[in-house]
């Protein structure tokens, strides 16, 4: 999930370079300036320029904390708080947050998804919960207002919709309490209307490249769906109904791809488990093309998109087949995790989480006691509440979850009812 972040990243990157040498092109060369110093503001985690990804790593970063029953800062959580626009929304990064949002606000859907979940999991021990409380209410009311008519929702709101961003808008309701398919747009489309529409069958012409199973991104200008595997990731957790902290399901099952008559969310999470469990199986983790221009032309290891897969995996009951990626993570991910940030070390944290490892010997590294020195010292001593996490990791909708799950008995989903650990 945060190649979202960087594929923002690598937009506006793109749009700035196009820019640049539009000028250049047109005027005499002239000696590049020297870039300004990146003022980190206090209270936010990580120190590179947050202009991309300061609203998601501090929320990621809180996320894994309460994972180990660690409360950041109450400077942290005011810092997230004051990223909020009067309308609810969250933009990726807002320099002066006493500068109302306007017009030309970037709002973004997954910045608000997942400042909604941060802020759910860290308002019981926030200095104000009832302002915390409020203001993750507002994110979800934001959300509701720019849902799409098939249900889903864009990066920005008035595009078309896509799995990413509708998936990741699936966990904050989760995380708060809504039941998704109570979540209609003004056509009567729910959330799981739109993310089926990304979903690859298992069989079929459609089916090339060993993409069964997979979930797309968005469709290609030709409607073609073409296998994602952070689409995959993100979209086999909201089909279950689960959020970034899933912890993994019990009894283990190997999963397995069916094509239904009618088409479920869960089933299409299982499929899209089975794909990923196929892509793991090739090389031990997940991989990505080489950047435009770069001098190798191999593919490099994706250590943020194969630790996404092992809490999908985990979360749906294939621990087994998640195993070699996460000890693959175990020793190679520390140096990935030190050049990147917060958002890297939470995605570790959510992967050893799933897995029922302990982060704090992961491989040679501890994971927590590295992410917490990226922010302000926590408020509560590391493992004073070490069972806080998990009372908040799956949201508040176990009850209609397991009535939901009741209803499609019999299409190989039963098992998830154990793994709520409740």
């Amino acid at each position: 999930m945060i190649s979202v972040r960087r594929a923002a990243a690598a937009l506006a990157a793109g749009a700035v370079l196009s820019t640049t040498a539009a000028g250049v092109a047109a005027a005499a060369p002239s000696p590049t300036p020297t870039p300004a110093a990146v003022t980190i503001p206090a209270g936010l985690y990580g120190t590179t320029d947050p202009t991309y990804d300061g609203v998601w790593r501090q929320s990621l970063a809180f996320l894994a904390q309460r994972t180990s029953g660690i409360q950041p800062a109450d400077k942290a959580v005011d810092w997230l708080l004051g990223q909020q626009c009067a309308n609810g929304a969250f933009a990726a990064y807002r320099p002066d947050p006493a500068t109302p949002c306007d017009a030309k606000t970037m709002l973004d859907s997954n910045a608000t998804a997942v400042a909604v979940q941060a802020l759910a999991a860290v308002k019981r021990q926030s200095a104000d919960p009832a302002k915390a409380e409020k203001a993750a209410k507002a994110g979800t009311d934001w959300l509701r207002s720019v849902q799409n008519k098939d249900g889903g929702w864009s990066y920005t709101p008035g595009g078309p919709s896509d799995a990413n961003s509708t998936s990741i808008v699936i966990g904050s309701f989760a995380a708060s309490g809504v039941r998704p398919t109570a979540v209609t747009s003004a056509a009567g489309k729910n959330p799981y209307d739109a993310l089926l529409t990304f979903a690859l069958p298992c069989a079929g012409p459609a089916v090339k490249d060993g993409g069964a199973g997979a979930f797309a991104y968005q469709p290609d200008k030709t409607g073609k769906l073409l296998a994602n595997a952070d689409a995959t990731a993100a979209a086999t957790l909201a089909g279950l109904g689960k959020t970034l902290t899933a912890r993994g399901a019990q009894p283990e099952q190997p999963p397995t791809c069916t094509d239904l008559p009618k088409p479920t969310a869960e089933r299409a999470a299982l499929n899209g488990a089975s794909y990923l469990a196929a892509q793991l199986a090739r090389t031990g983790h997940l991989t990505t093309p080489p950047m435009p221009g770069a001098a190798r032309s191999a593919e490099l290891p994706d250590y943020g998109n194969t630790a996404d897969a092992v809490v999908a995996l985990a979360a749906t009951g294939a621990r087994k087949e998640a195993t070699g990626a996460l000890a693959w993570l175990e020793k190679n991910s520390a140096n990935w995790a030190r050049t990147s940030g917060p958002a890297a070390y939470a995605q570790l944290v959510f992967a050893a989480h799933a897995m029922d490892t302990d982060p704090r010997s992961f491989g040679t590294v501890d994971l927590l006691e590295q992410l917490n020195a990226t922010g302000p010292e926590p408020k509560v001593p590391d493992n004073s509440q070490a069972s806080a996490g998990a009372d908040e990791d799956e949201g508040g909708f176990d009850v209609w979850w397991i009535i939901g799950i009741g209803m499609v008995v019999g299409v190989g989903i039963g098992f998830l009812l154990s793994g709520r650990k409740k």
